[in-house]
């Protein structure tokens, strides 16, 4: 390590400590020309790939990107901030694994998409419906016919009502076709 103070080449390293959480080491040094002493960090440096956008575009990866698109599909749903991270640090395992020095933002946009299918299944589709850009309704109808739960047996009692057919989407309920039907 060289001196910050006379740009000497040899420094002594006097102590060494680890931090609490063990991710950086913290080391006492002196120089041998001047005498002068400082202390240096010792981190590694871990490198997530950059993101190739749809028009092209590259960009670092920014998990603060990702945890907000996490937080707006999971908007006042039953899930933990501890879950949501733990689902991000799985995606970022992902990225550290595949080695690669850039990665498609659909690739990660699909990994985002797994995750949140795991954790809560309204913010999967609310995802879905802005990642996917489906261009017309029988298409999203359609990809929610594939999140829908398979039916129990017969006889069974189903606890929720079932998604409405691409048909119905925008049938009129019975009190606008016919006003006195409620009554």
């Amino acid at each position: 390590m060289r001196c910050p103070f006379c740009s000497a080449p040899d420094t002594q390293v006097l102590e060494t400590r680890d931090s609490a959480d063990g991710a950086v080491i913290r080391r006492r040094r002196r120089c041998a020309a001047c005498g002068r002493r400082f202390t240096t960090f010792e981190r590694a440096e871990i490198k997530l790939p950059a993101v190739i956008k749809r028009n092209g575009a590259r960009e670092p990866y920014q998990r603060e990107k990702l945890r907000a698109s996490f937080e707006l599909a999971l908007r006042k749903r039953p899930v933990s901030n501890d879950a949501i991270d733990a689902a991000i640090d799985a995606i970022e395992a992902k990225l550290l694994a595949s080695g690669a020095s850039e990665i498609a933002s659909d690739q990660l946009g699909e990994w985002a998409m797994d995750a949140l299918k795991s954790l809560d299944k309204i913010g999967y589709v609310r995802f879905a419906s802005v990642y996917r850009n489906f261009e017309d309704v029988d298409a999203f109808a359609q990809f929610l016919r594939n999140v829908k739960p398979r039916r129990r047996k017969k006889g069974a009692k189903e606890t929720h009502p079932p998604l409405s057919e691409p048909g119905d989407l925008f049938a009129p309920t019975p009190t606008e076709a016919d006003p006195d039907a409620a009554f």
